[in-house]
């Protein structure tokens, strides 16, 4: 169960979460991920201390640095440079989201190194892209990917106040953009024996997110508001809440297809000749007046009451409202892969799966994350660095290793 990426060896030198994400579907695939991390460690590691005081484990960290090496070096010494170089002499790909600045001041940035490492897929995730005056602008998802690049605003009730995102929304799914990106990029290095720069940025994940929008803004110039719940033009595609407080999604996108079903489920066939709500136009018109009868209705019954209904009309489509609570006891939930169990030193640890599984060349997660340096001398010796090397690189601050190796 090596996965599809296995023999793949990378380097990462990556902080918080969009390019450790991208390192750690690769690294979730079969990849060998070495992290570099600076001595004080990648500033994920404080979401410990940030969100749960002195609880011995870090979910945040755990879900894009599992199955990595982490090596701790000081880059921005000449030894500490070096020990990059040489890791990327037999690398396959370079993960990094490095704002360009800083990747310049380390002579890390893409220009630096192509000729040297013509192989090397070099993979780059930014704030708002490579060009343009806010290239080497600071971004976290929050702004680059959710306040600038529009979902905040699509998703601001008029009169209300902007929603929050939760943690790393924009973040993984640039991350998956990223890896999907790196691995064309390793397709194509079979065929023509070069690599290439690939490049994906937060703002650039948040258009795609919302271009179901920015398209009919482009094309018709048009924006569509945010629907409404009591006045939703289809009612057949509105949420609804039954008698035990549970609330649940209509998903009726066609209203013809989906209507008959719905006006039987709720025991009204009638409604079907009913010249109020017989057409998508006279249902669109009576929309709060029907929504408020379709209300009523549910709230006479349970959900778990509800889905047995529901299960009689073939073409009704629903999906509960889950919390992550009601998320964690769906059935569908396990059975569509979305939790693995990652080896630790006493059993396994069950965390979130990375989206995508490979039925020929299965993956399996192989360890939970690193400690900061945990594998300094064992990269160190694949290096080829003596243990003199090493203790000197050591002394002078160069790399950091755990307590328990030096």
């Amino acid at each position: 169960m090596a996965g599809p990426m296995a023999g793949v060896k990378v380097v990462e030198l990556g902080v918080w979460i969009a390019g450790p994400a991208a390192g750690g579907i690769l690294a979730d695939w079969g990849a060998d991920v070495v992290k570099l991390e600076p001595p004080s460690g990648d500033p994920c590691r404080m979401f410990q201390r940030m969100l749960g005081g002195d609880l011995p484990t870090n979910p945040v960290f755990e879900m894009d640095n599992r199955s990595k090496r982490s090596i701790a070096v000081d880059l921005t010494s000449p030894d500490g440079q070096a020990v990059a170089i040489d890791l990327l002499a037999d690398a396959d790909v370079f993960i990094t989201n490095l704002r360009v600045g800083a990747l310049q001041r380390l002579g890390l940035d893409h220009e630096s190194i192509a000729d040297r490492f013509p192989r090397l897929v070099y993979g780059q995730v930014t704030g708002y892209g490579r060009d343009g005056e806010d290239a080497d602008k600071a971004a976290y998802d929050v702004g680059a990917f959710w306040a600038r690049a529009g979902l905040a605003s699509l998703l601001t009730v008029p009169g209300g106040d902007p929603p929050f995102q939760r943690g790393g929304m924009g973040d993984h799914s640039t991350g998956m953009s990223a890896a999907a990106a790196i691995s064309a990029a390793l397709f194509d290095r079979e065929r023509t024996g070069r690599g290439q720069l690939v490049e994906t940025s937060l703002m650039r994940q948040g258009a795609y997110t919302i271009s179901f929008d920015l398209n009919i803004l482009l094309m018709w110039g048009a924006t569509l508001d945010i629907g409404a719940r009591a006045t939703m033009g289809n009612p057949t595609m509105n949420n609804y809440t039954a008698g035990c407080g549970r609330r649940f999604w209509i998903v009726g996108l066609e209203g013809e297809r989906h209507w008959p079903p719905l006006a039987r489920a709720v025991g009204h066939p009638e409604w079907l000749t009913d010249e109020r709500f017989a057409r998508p136009g006279n249902r669109s018109a009576n929309a709060s007046e029907l929504i408020a009868m379709l209300d009523s209705i549910f709230a006479t019954r349970t959900l778990g009451e509800w889905s047995e209904v529901f299960q009689g009309e073939p073409d009704f489509f629903w999906a509960p409202i889950n919390t992550p609570d009601d998320l964690l006891a769906d059935p569908a939930f396990h059975s569509s892969g979305a939790l693995v169990d990652v080896p630790d030193d006493v059993a396994s640890t069950t965390m979130v799966a990375t989206p995508a599984d490979f039925h020929g060349t299965p993956w399996a997660a192989r360890s939970t994350a690193p400690e900061l340096g945990q594998h300094t001398l064992e990269v160190l010796g694949e290096l080829g660095r003596t243990d003199a090397e090493i203790a000197s690189m050591v002394g002078a601050g160069t790399v950091f290793l755990p307590e328990d190796d030096s």
